[in-house]
């Protein structure tokens, strides 16, 4: 793939199988571009396709759906075959499909409506994203049976500032399956589906691989996503998926839009609970911080 598509191609980590491929509609003058980012699980090509997420701001709703299950009959019509070059040649042919019919707006062309002065931050914060999604091996045997119907899904209060609003969305997932589905379900709803970004990130915990399956998405909004998963992993949440959807409002909030999408995620899952074994931890933890302290001052 490397010799095939030069520099479009990325390593993220080759032990693990997890790499990247920019994809755009035309090399030279692209304007349309989706990053298709995959790993490759030990029994690929044989008995198991590659687990992928699509990378792209404007890329939502149907449009998503519609390309995910073209990826997904490539893989049905050609299991046990390395299906990667049709894949990336197959969103190529959308995305050229798609450039000669439209052109993309000013709010497409966003990576996000505010760059600001903390790109070193969110650099450091995409690293450390990327150091978790090299730990994702989770099985996909026939013993793991995924539950297939769609959870419930419950939303939060929103957070209004200087005209943007911010709503997260929580549903508990125990598959990837259901935090597609969770996903297709939001998109439903013609609000949500307008929003600006819809920042989301999940922790599954695999009991057999004593290990968390974890991901999470931008949609526009650099590193929110990261610092969305981050947040959960701090709480020590798991079996849960949390969407935040923010609507802008016109006004730049620079550095305060992170701290209102984190504020309505935490929000979300105090609520319903999913943060009581972190404080029970943290309480017992700050406990036996004391006793030693008091077992010091004895001895002395």
């Amino acid at each position: 793939m490397a010799a095939i598509y030069g520099e479009e191609w990325c390593v993220i980590d080759d032990c693990a199988k997890i790499f990247c491929i920019r994809i755009s509609d035309d090399i030279d003058d692209p304007k349309w571009t989706v990053c298709l980012q995959v790993m490759l699980p030990n029994e690929y090509p044989g008995t198991a396709p590659p687990i992928y997420q699509l990378n792209a701001p404007w890329l939502k709703g149907q449009e998503r759906a519609d390309l995910s299950n073209s990826l997904e009959e490539i893989y049905i019509q050609n299991i046990g075959e390395s299906i990667l070059y049709l894949w990336v040649e197959k969103i190529r042919d959308v995305l050229i499909q798609k450039s000669q019919m439209t052109e993309p707006g000013q709010d497409v062309k966003k990576k996000t409506e505010e760059e600001d002065v903390q790109c070193e931050e969110d650099i450091i914060l995409a690293c450390q994203l990327e150091n978790s999604v090299k730990a994702l091996d989770f099985d996909i045997s026939e013993n793991r049976r995924e539950i297939e119907e769609l959870p419930p899904i419950d939303h939060g209060i929103p957070i209004t500032d200087r005209r943007s609003t911010f709503q997260a969305h929580l549903a508990p997932v125990v598959c990837p399956k259901q935090v597609k589905m969770v996903l297709a379900k939001l998109y439903e709803n013609k609000k949500i589906a307008s929003a600006t970004h819809n920042i989301y990130a999940y922790r599954i915990y695999c009991e057999d691989k004593q290990t968390f399956l974890q991901d999470c998405e931008d949609d526009g909004e650099t590193a929110a996503g990261g610092r969305l998963l981050h947040l959960m992993e701090i709480l020590n949440v798991r079996n849960v998926m949390v969407v935040v959807s923010r609507w802008y409002g016109g006004i730049l909030l620079g550095p305060d839009r992170f701290k209102h999408i984190n504020n309505c995620a935490r929000n979300i899952l105090v609520e319903k609970d999913y943060t009581n074994s972190q404080e029970e931890s943290s309480k017992a933890l700050g406990k036996n911080k004391k006793v030693r302290k008091d077992k010091k001052r004895s001895e002395h």
